[in-house]
């Protein structure tokens, strides 16, 4: 692999030490993926592909859109917040509601996909946040932990050629967020070779890019 730990975990600490601490509010890490001689404007290019890292890069709270036992089972499995099939049309009209909503991940049953997609669809999606099915007989738990942990990768804008998440935040150790990079890079390379990528930059919110050499 091109970009080896080391190397990442390097590049890492680096923008750590020069940033941790620097500002009034807890700085977000993030990472770039610039991309050479790849048109995403071609179909075939395109990608949007959910990642579960090891360790979640920010708090990320979930809502779950069910009914009955599975809103009640939601709820004891560690959801945020629980909406009912009832609750959402109140959610489709008021936007003080749809605000405090765009700051949740969302899951909902399969039973209420298609009403949350007619009522709320455009709201969420213009937010990101459309709602994953939850399968039938899941571990809630679980479903709701790998949310937490999930970050989507796709060209930004109009297909420009380059990705951009977040991977952790400045309070975190290095290696930590090294993991969350080494996952997201090991990704890209199944489908992107090395000679695709063109440079990778990490930085803190408001810090000067540093470049993940390759080795």
């Amino acid at each position: 692999m091109a970009f080896d730990k080391k190397t990442v975990l390097s590049a890492v600490e680096k923008v750590l030490v020069e940033n941790k601490g620097k500002r009034k509010f807890t700085q977000s890490v993030d990472l770039a993926v610039n991309f050479k001689d790849v048109d995403f404007k071609k179909a075939e290019n395109r990608f949007n592909i959910s990642i579960v890292l090891p360790t979640a890069p920010k708090q990320v709270k979930i809502a779950v859109f069910a009914d009955g036992q599975l809103a009640l089972d939601a709820k004891k499995a560690g959801a945020d917040l629980v909406i009912s099939g009832a609750e959402i049309p109140d959610y489709a009209t008021d936007k003080k509601k749809q605000k405090e909503l765009a700051n949740y991940a969302t899951l909902a049953t399969p039973q209420l996909m298609t009403v949350v997609g007619k009522q709320l669809g455009q709201v969420l999606a213009t937010r990101g946040i459309l709602p994953k099915p939850i399968p039938p007989n899941a571990d809630l738990h679980s479903l709701i932990e790998s949310t937490r942990r999930a970050v989507t990768l796709k060209p930004k804008g109009k297909f420009l050629p380059c990705i951009h998440c977040i991977v952790g935040n400045e309070t975190m150790n290095a290696n930590t967020i090294t993991d969350n990079i080494m996952t997201i890079l090991e990704t890209l390379l199944k489908q992107f070779t090395e000679q695709q990528i063109k440079n990778i930059v990490i930085k803190t919110t408001m810090g000067k890019p540093v470049k993940i050499n390759p080795r």
